[in-house]
């Protein structure tokens, strides 16, 4: 095991799936010279040259559309997009075509497209660049969803896209490229999709924390530790596939859940994972399904105004003390 950051893990995962096998290749905004705008892709171009390692125009439908056709050629394309904010401008190339080529070939045209997008509010980025998206795109068959919320997962799960045969959507918060972790000192090291991780056992409530909410899920259970209430915290990992069964496992030992998310709570991942839930759960609950999200405006500027959008630990304790309490 080594200690590394989020960021380190997503670049290692890089250099050595692209040292491994020739066809896997970059291509996005300044992923080249400029050593990617998050700093992530840094030396690759040096390594691999300009024909593995390829800048972009700012046209997210070309990015995304030239990952699609390398892919259905045999190519193992890393598509970089910027903010997932942008990922909208791409949507006839995503939704119409990178989910859909194999399905309407028959099984024929693989398509092993891994679209790395950074997610979330990195601190007074303001509307457009502070969006999470992850949500958006769980309506769409065919495309599989990624949230890591460490460095481990980073790369375990970054190997299991780039190695796979399906579109992923591999989703980066901003917030946790500098975290540390310990990593899997191992080449093949990955993680299967579909795989919940529970990050804290615990009696009374089920914390399910997705993507860049795990450190303030975390801290929450700390807090209500000291008030006598035992938080399980539950880590999706994946929300395509999602796994239903650690979820219900959790639900049905302590009997309450909490769902955390920075997106915005109006339909957010969250609403799907309560439906599921409460369709294949509600037995094994005590109260209701409590979602704790960012507020249905768009992201402010201000600092400020933003902490006030944005969920934070206090409100994960609040709901959760709530809810352990029969106030809610």
């Amino acid at each position: 095991m080594r200690t590394i950051t989020y960021s380190q893990a997503i670049y290692e995962t890089m250099r050595e799936e692209m040292a491994r096998d020739p066809n896997v290749i970059l291509i996005g905004e300044d992923v080249g010279a400029f050593g990617g705008v998050w700093g992530v892709s840094g030396d690759l171009v040096k390594l691999f040259g300009e024909d593995r390692v390829r800048d972009t125009p700012i046209s997210e439908t070309a990015i995304i559309g030239a990952g699609l056709g390398a892919a259905m050629m045999g190519l193992r394309p890393i598509v970089e997009i910027m903010f997932a904010d942008f990922l909208p401008v791409a949507g006839d190339q995503i939704v119409n075509q990178l989910a859909k080529a194999r399905y309407m070939s028959g099984g024929k045209a693989r398509v092993p497209v891994t679209v790395r997008v950074t997610t979330g509010a990195p601190g007074s980025a303001a509307a457009q660049h502070s969006q999470s998206a992850e949500g958006w795109y769980m309506n769409v068959p065919g495309l599989k969803i990624a949230v890591p919320a460490t460095p481990a997962d980073a790369k375990g799960l970054l190997r299991t896209a780039i190695r796979g045969e399906d579109p992923v959507l591999f989703f980066e918060h901003k917030m946790l490229y500098a975290t540390k972790g310990e990593v899997p000192d191992d080449p093949d090291f990955a993680v299967p999709f579909g795989q919940a991780a529970v990050r804290r056992e615990g009696a009374d409530v089920t914390v399910i924390a997705i993507g860049g909410m795990l450190p303030k899920a975390l801290a929450a259970a700390e807090m209500l530790a000291g008030e006598g209430i035992s938080a399980e915290v539950v880590d999706p990992r994946t929300l395509v596939p999602l796994d239903k069964d650690t979820i219900i496992a959790s639900v049905r030992k302590t009997g309450r859940v909490v769902i955390v998310h920075e997106a915005h709570k109006r339909l957010g991942p969250g609403a799907e994972i309560a439906a599921m839930i409460a369709e294949e759960a509600i037995g094994y609950l005590d109260g209701p399904i409590v979602r704790v999200a960012a507020r249905n405006v768009p992201l402010p500027y201000s600092p400020e105004l933003e902490n006030f959008v944005l969920p934070g630990v206090n409100d994960i304790v609040e709901k959760a003390r709530d809810l352990v309490r029969g106030r809610l």
